[in-house]
């Protein structure tokens, strides 16, 4: 394996904090899974992470002797269930490093959460605060990388509104194109909404120019970090963002549960998305008022069993460390690469280097069809996503129908690298 290149006055090898991920490998139970005869090689967590038993039995836990509905009843069981839902609440903001966990909004998943915000500026109305209102001559900033989440709502808040949608684009080497940043975000824009780290590709996109840049036009910024929350430290401090947008389901916690941060003022100026029961102060058949952040943005019986799930998940992750979770995904990823390397006729598309890339690769085999190699590859057991991972803009921009993608966590092991590498020269027995 290539050895890592440690940057002056950074930490030496020896100290940097570690994971043995075979141990960890223990707590995950589908991980012991065969599939067509063969040990599962699961190597799609960009997709969805697999859960460790400790979040399944806090859910179960919960369901068995817990179970009732949140902010409504005084009686035993919805004290406990209200407990244990604003307690998760309070767990994920330490873990972002919130201020306030009234800052934090659980959505359905990253795209409810990103659609919050867009739908804010669609429904702002001529009290609502200017930060929130959009019309003909003003813009919005994405980026080609995006996943469909992070570009259709700003889409369709432009068709509502009469504002022009903007992206930077993407090099050849994966990465952004800073170049025009000056040009794309200025005294017209409204908002730049763009990935943390990208889903495809793994590249980790710089925050810091395009955030300053955004606060000498006095645009806001949405960060979806849904491929960056699950893999390595986050402070809300460190971001600079306004909103930051990611999903439980990738973090080793239940689906059905994103995550939704807010700067406080914001969230009390933002128009709600959705209405109904619990979101309101008063209502009468006249006019409705609308409660305080963030129970202003979460209409409805929440998520509550997925909230435990969640907050066990990032017991979980905390106790691993997500220095060590980072560390280890860097360490496979330079591993990876240099096995890849090795595969005949294989293109990989992102960054080459292990440095300001993430856990994922995506690539493709010179003349034959991703789907034939994921099909291949699955006859194996060896578990990796095909498609255009919804992010068919970036499909385009690298002149592909699809690509494959490998993706690891803190249980991925260099086993399971040799074993997509040994899959990859079957496919190419089979296709030639």
């Amino acid at each position: 394996m290539t050895a890592i290149q440690i940057p002056q006055g950074m930490p030496q090898y020896e100290e940097m904090p570690r994971l043995d991920p075979y141990t960890l490998r223990a707590d995950f139970p589908i991980l012991s899974r065969e599939i067509n005869g063969h040990p599962m090689v699961y190597l799609d967590s960009a997709n969805t992470a697999q859960k460790p038993r400790v979040v399944i039995d806090a859910m179960r836990e919960h369901l068995e002797r817990h179970n009732a509905n949140v902010a409504r009843s005084v009686h035993t069981l919805g004290t406990e269930a209200t407990d244990a839902y604003e307690g998760a609440r309070a767990k994920v903001a330490a873990f972002i490093g919130a201020a306030d966990p009234d800052e934090v909004i659980f959505t359905k998943n990253a795209t409810e959460a990103i659609n919050t915000v867009a739908y804010a500026f669609a429904n702002a109305g001529p009290d609502t605060d200017p930060r929130f209102r959009l019309g003909p001559g003003d813009e919005v900033v994405v980026s080609e990388m995006e996943h469909h989440s992070n570009i259709v709502p700003w889409q369709l808040l432009c068709e509502r509104t009469g504002a022009t949608l903007r992206w930077f684009g993407v090099t050849d080497a994966g990465r952004l194109k800073l170049d025009d940043l000056d040009d794309l975000v200025n005294p017209r824009t409204k908002i730049v909404a763009y990935t943390a780290v990208s889903n495809v590709l793994g590249t980790v996109n710089p925050t810091s120019a395009i955030t300053a840049r955004a606060r000498e036009v006095g645009a806001l910024v949405l960060l979806d970090a849904s491929q960056a929350v699950p893999h390595r430290p986050t402070d809300l401090a460190d971001l600079n963002a306004d909103f930051l947008a990611f999903t439980g389901h990738k973090m080793c916690g239940p689906t059905g549960i994103g995550v939704l941060w807010g700067r406080g003022e914001l969230l009390a100026a933002m128009p709600p998305f959705l209405g109904g029961g619990s979101m309101i102060e008063s209502v009468t058949m006249e006019r409705t008022t609308f409660a305080a952040p963030p129970a202003r943005f979460e209409a409805g019986t929440p998520p509550i069993t997925e909230a435990v799930g969640l907050a066990a998940a990032v017991d979980y992750l905390t106790g691993v460390g997500m220095e060590a979770v980072s560390w280890h995904e860097k360490e496979l990823t330079v591993y990876a690469l240099d096995a890849l390397a090795t595969v005949p006729g294989l293109r990989l598309y992102g960054p080459a280097m292990a440095v300001g890339r993430g856990g994922t690769l995506a690539f493709s085999l010179d003349g034959i069809h991703p789907h034939d190699v994921g099909q291949v590859l699955d006859s194996l057991g060896v578990q990796v996503r095909v498609g255009h991972h919804c992010a068919r803009p970036l499909m385009l921009r690298f002149g592909v129908p699809a690509m494959t993608r490998a993706s690891f966590h803190l249980y991925s092991t260099n086993e399971e690298v040799d074993a997509l590498v040994r899959g990859l020269g079957q496919v190419r027995k089979v296709f030639g």
